[in-house]
Parts: C-alpha cells; structure tokens; sequence
C-alpha cells in the first residue's frame, strides 16, 4: 500500500468517527466558547496526540486479537466503567458551578495537556480503530505492517484535528447563538455519556 492510500483511510476513519456527538467534542465547544478557539486548538491538539498512537494500537490489534475477541470485551467494560463515572462527573460539574458562561483564560500548555487525559478516558477509541481497520482488512484496503500503520494514524490525527478544530471555530463564531447550550454544556456532556454508558451497559450484560 501506498502513503496516500494508507493516510486517506486513515483520515476519513477518524474524520467519520469524530463527527458524532461524543464528550470529546461537545469538550471541544465548551473550551471554545469558555476559553476561546487558541486554548481550544491546544485543547485539540492534545486529543490529536493521544488519538495518535490509539490508532497505530488499534490498527496493532486489528492484527493480532482477531481470535482473541475476549480482550476487546475486557477494553468495553473498562471503557463502559469509565464513561459512567465521567456523566457522574459532569453532572455533579453542572450541579455546583455557576449557570453562566464567563471567558477563563489558560495556559496554552494546560489547555494541551487537559487534551491528553479527556483523550486517555476516551477507552472506545481504540475499540473503533481496531474494529474499522479489521472492517478495512477483510475488505482487502488496508495490509497491516507498521509503515502502513504510522501513515495511517497520521491520516487519522489529521481527520480528527480537522473535525475538532471546525467544531471549535463553529463554536466561536456563533458564540452569541449557543449562549444557552453553553450554561448547559455540563448536562449534555454527562447526558451523552451516561447514555452510551448504561446502553454499553446493557450490551455487556444481556447480549455478550
């Protein structure tokens, strides 16, 4: 395979995945509009680091835990554990801070690193990359080697920065037309996650 095919895979798999309302992104228009787009490009360029080396995993295990699906099984209950803690926690964020949206300046390097770890509790990234790539292999597009590996998550951190930077620049430009969402950003936050908490849940409990 070659560098552009290995890269343009890469970017539409993360561009697709990173389009759907998830806590990353929805994170993405709540720095924006608290911390402006600068933090907020840190911000992302935090979970494009991370978001890096989960697709060079994903697309490791994508070659190896093919017969081995129990291990896939083990990352969605840590993950499952993981997201139902964090709607605890962005409930209990909605519950005591104030309901107005005041700008908070921060640090380049904190924006940043507050990428890595939103991106580190992100567990279903890599479950997404492995189960997109093996989707890629069986349809013969993609051949695992490490060279197409390391092409392929940097098409991946591409698509991904791309779509997280065009929802924080959205978000900035319509500031004065999210002003409600923003006071809310908490609760949708720990909605959407204890939805796909419990329903990862129920899936693990009844269907596996």
């Amino acid at each position: 395979m070659n560098f552009f095919t290995c890269v343009f895979f890469g970017f539409i798999v993360a561009a697709s995945g990173s389009l759907s309302p998830s806590f990353l992104n929805l994170t993405v228009v709540k720095f924006s509009l608290k911390s402006g787009l600068k933090a907020a490009l840190f911000l992302i360029g935090g979970f494009a680091t991370v978001l890096f080396f989960q697709a060079n995993l994903g697309a490791y295990l994508s070659s190896i835990l093919m017969e081995n699906s129990e291990y896939i099984t083990l990352i969605q209950q840590v993950g499952t554990g993981i997201l139902l803690l964090l709607s605890i926690y962005f409930f209990r964020l909605y519950l005591t801070k104030e309901k107005t949206i005041k700008r908070v300046e921060i640090e380049k390097s904190k924006a940043y690193m507050h990428g890595i770890g939103m991106s580190l509790l992100n567990m279903f990234a890599i479950p997404f990359y492995f189960t997109a790539i093996s989707l890629l292999i069986g349809l013969d597009y993609f051949e695992y080697s490490f060279i197409n590996a390391l092409f392929f998550s940097i098409g991946s951190t591409a698509g991904s920065f791309t779509v997280y930077a065009t929802y924080a620049t959205i978000a900035n430009k319509i500031e004065h037309r999210l002003t409600v969402i923003a006071t809310k950003m908490d609760l949708i936050i720990g909605c959407l996650t204890g939805i796909v908490g419990l329903a990862n849940l129920v899936y693990l409990v009844w269907f596996k």
